[in-house]
């Protein structure tokens, strides 16, 4: 079994997001095999706590805008890591030190990688 074409297509959604917040290192991994609670865990990086709270916020828009609703929201009160829960896909957004300390993808290196866009739709147009 793997992720759902729908975790897939929420994922791309989230990545555009996080990219146009300048969100960096994206990584997303099929979870689905070995949980029964997601299918997608999505990682991203922010340089600071404001960053990660713009791009924590330009992914809730970007999934509220197709009809997505977090289920689940933790971490909000210092920005070091914040999680988005939303059943079929799980987001974790850290600061680049804590993300660094805490090595997610370390845990998940087994499982298939998710194809993610590198950088934001805008700077695909100008190149």
């Amino acid at each position: 079994m793997s992720a759902t074409e729908h975790a897939v297509e929420m994922t791309r959604v989230a990545a555009e997001a996080a990219l146009g917040k300048l969100g960096e290192d994206l990584v997303a991994f099929d979870v689905s095999e070995q949980l029964a609670i997601a299918d997608v865990f999505l990682i991203v990086s922010g340089h600071n706590e404001r960053q990660v709270g713009a791009i924590v916020d330009a992914i809730q828009d970007a999934l509220i805008d197709r009809g997505e609703k977090v289920l689940r929201r933790e971490g909000q009160g210092g920005n070091h890591w914040v999680l988005l829960d939303y059943g079929d896909l799980v987001v974790h957004v850290f600061r680049t030190d804590d993300r660094a300390n805490y090595a997610l993808e370390r845990l998940w290196r087994d499982c298939p990688e998710i194809p993610l866009p590198q950088e934001t739709p805008t700077a695909r147009e100008q190149n």
